[in-house]
């Protein structure tokens, strides 16, 4: 059974909610302010997050922003009043996956809650049979966070490791600075695109033979980067 946490501070809307999502079979507990939610998903993280903004003691962005911050992967639905492009986009970069804007019909909430929690669980079920990423001659085991080149084991900083999973998980697409940044370092992606620079300069410095023309990790002018994951003959050296 699926467990849903529903943070919302208005008791009439969250009694009505909760009821119908017990209807279709889940598990919900009912969080009336952020404290509490945050406690809430400490003591038991649940499988989906449906995330009032306007709460009280702690709003609804700063809830979501240490969730991710505190590493929880969850899926989060924002359910607010406030339909302002600023606010969906604030929404968003911190970690939200949907943004619903009230008022909204049960039966449109209830399908947008199956549906993030089938893709939430096909994610999972795909990460869990792939755990050792391979391309070239590079090969990373997920679980272990090792990494090896030609069989010998290369040392990564913790965010270099992190920016070269989410590069190989975008499967050849190239991948933004911001992108970068919401993935690996969460609701602090403001802070400077510079850092990501720092960091696809050591994965080239570990992983690349000739550093100058890198073959793996590669950079797309104006747009980003992203992984090659051929082997090296038959990549595109004038890339970089």
């Amino acid at each position: 059974m699926y467990r849903i946490l529903l943070i919302e501070d208005n008791r009439e809307l969250a009694r009505a909610v909760a009821y119908n999502l017990q209807l279709e079979g889940y598990d919900v507990e009912v969080a009336e302010d952020g404290p509490a939610a945050l406690d809430a998903v400490s003591a038991a993280p649940p499988d989906l997050i449906l995330l009032d903004l306007s709460l009280p003691k702690l709003d609804g962005f700063s809830v979501l922003e240490r969730l991710r911050h505190d590493g929880h992967e969850m899926p989060v639905m924002i359910l607010s009043a406030r339909g302002e492009e600023g606010d969906k986009v604030r929404g968003f970069r911190a970690g939200a996956d949907q943004y619903v804007t009230k008022p909204f019909g049960l039966l449109e909430l209830l399908e947008r809650v199956r549906h993030l929690l089938r893709r939430h669980s096909s994610k999972a079920e795909s990460t869990a049979r792939d755990r050792v990423l391979r391309f070239g001659d590079i090969e990373v085991e997920l679980d272990s966070r090792l990494v090896r080149r030609a069989g010998s084991r290369i040392s990564l900083t913790p965010r270099a490791f992190d920016v070269l999973v989410a590069l190989y998980a975008a499967n050849g697409n190239v991948v933004s600075r911001l992108e970068l940044m919401r993935t690996v370092w969460g609701h602090r992606a403001a802070v400077m695109s510079r850092t990501v620079d720092v960091h696809i300069a050591e994965l080239r410095r570990k992983l690349e033979v000739d550093v100058v023309h890198p073959q793996h990790v590669l950079t797309v002018w104006k747009r980003g980067y992203r992984l090659e994951r051929l082997a090296r003959s038959e990549t595109n050296p004038t890339q970089t």
